[in-house]
């Protein structure tokens, strides 16, 4: 989000960001924005003075992560138009909110599954599917819900503010994920975030540098894993000692014992310049969207240690296309796995030439991810709002939608045409028969 409302302030727009007393990320002082921060203990509902403000201001659109009701609600309290800036919504991930999703070949994400299914894993996936959607209704839908009768009105249903949203952007990229039924109104900016690398703080070039030809290896786990178990770590470290190249890892604790002089730990590394060096031989990551998309950017080929949400799902993905090899925590500590998967990502070539193809791909587009993100947002600021590319499907009831209703009545109208075939044979079969036994009976 930050990207895009830096972004957006540098094309001239006045921005406010409604942030919470409890935010990790979002700062309460900022060039690009003006934030206004509400405590997590009240509903920004109930404050009038807050909303009387925010009614007076009349903003043009409002741009929301839609894994969160509360920016969906507010901007059908302003009446304005409603952008969403992530993939994820509060029932799981948005094409299955917005588009046509046959289960038979769009796998749902968590279900660790490709667009190449078998029966087995076909059922699998469609019990994946009824799985996410009852924990939405019974988890997440009813508290949304009370919040709309109470400030909305009782005739305002969030399933139908969730999928009414103008504009859709989302960080995906066809290059990397399966293809699949989209919608107009649906804008992919997979990447956007990627950029040409600036050059390093002086110390992480003079250590990159010190590589020589063996070239270095970069490893992060992202922001919300600090840490892992300490026996986890020393395999890492013996690990990375027994190679030729220098690692670079983004690491927090107590140093591990088997550290290797070739290894340098650090707190925080400029991931995106990194891998855009030219020394750089491998990345080790825990497979979030944006270090996999940086990664296929630069052409950098990845070994995938998935943790937590949708990593084990985006790491597939760069699997099935050759471009990475996974390994399980629970598996490293078996037979120097970690060491083995280090080499063969290192010394097969198929791996980078694959990430390299990928990389290609990517690049090869009429306008920048992040000019189309804007173009988009600013489009919809312009024809206030975007209706026209939205599909009326949300406003149906499941049977319209589904054509249950369609159905039954072509079989009920089969059914009554098959039944009059039936008795009309069969009156006209009656009838035969006694015209046959008359004339029998006539004969004789």
């Amino acid at each position: 989000m930050d990207i895009l409302v830096e972004a957006l302030h540098a094309k001239g727009h006045s921005l406010t960001v409604l942030r919470t007393s409890k935010s990790w990320y979002i700062k309460k002082v900022s060039p690009h924005y003006n934030a206004i921060t509400i405590s997590v203990a009240s509903n920004m509902f109930k404050n009038k003075e807050l909303m009387t403000s925010l009614n007076a201001t009349k903003y043009d659109m409002v741009l929301t992560d839609p894994g969160f009701g509360n920016g969906i609600m507010l901007a059908h309290y302003l009446q304005i138009p409603l952008v969403y800036n992530a993939r994820w919504t509060t029932s799981g991930e948005a094409h299955f909110v917005i588009a046509p999703s046959p289960l038979s070949y769009v796998p749902l994400t968590g279900s660790r599954l490709t667009d190449k299914m078998v029966f087995s894993e076909r059922l699998k996936n469609m019990i994946f599917y009824f799985f996410w959607h009852l924990n939405f209704e019974f988890l997440f839908r009813h508290q949304y819900q009370a919040v709309c009768d109470e400030f909305l009105g009782a005739d305002v249903y969030f399933n139908d503010l969730l999928q009414g949203a103008d504009l859709w952007l989302m960080n995906v990229d066809f290059v990397l994920e399966f293809p699949r039924p989209t919608m107009p109104n649906v804008v992919y900016v997979g990447g956007f975030q990627c950029k040409p690398p600036k050059p390093l703080p002086r110390h992480l070039e003079d250590f990159v540098q010190s590589s020589g030809e063996h070239g270095v290896i970069v490893m992060s786990l992202g922001t919300f894993i600090s840490k892992l178990q300490t026996d986890l770590t020393e395999i890492i470290a013996h690990a990375f000692a027994g190679l030729p190249q220098k690692v670079i890892w983004r690491y927090i604790g107590d140093k591990p014992g088997t550290l290797g002089n070739n290894t340098l730990l650090v707190d925080w590394i400029p991931q995106n310049d990194l891998l855009g060096h030219p020394k750089l031989r491998l990345f080790v990551t825990h497979g979030g969207i944006n270090g996999v998309q940086e990664a296929m950017y630069h052409g950098v080929p990845v070994l995938g240690l998935p943790l937590l949400f949708d990593q084990y799902d985006n790491l597939l993905r760069l699997k099935e296309k050759g471009a990475a090899k996974m390994l399980s925590l629970d598996t490293m500590d078996k037979e120097d796995n970690f060491l083995k998967a280090l080499q063969e990502v290192l010394h097969e070539p198929s791996y980078k030439t694959n990430m390299q193809r990928l990389s290609r791909l990517h690049r090869d587009q009429p306008i920048k991810s992040l000019d189309r993100a804007l173009f988009w947002i600013e489009y919809v600021m312009r024809h206030k709002g975007a209706a026209h590319l939205r599909a009326e499907s949300y406003r149906m009831p499941w049977y319209s939608y589904h054509s249950v209703d369609v159905i039954m009545f072509l079989l009920a109208a089969v059914f009554l045409i098959l039944l009059s075939i039936y008795f009309f044979t069969k009156c006209l079969c009656a009838r035969t028969f006694c015209m046959l036994q008359v004339a029998s009976q006539k004969h004789n």
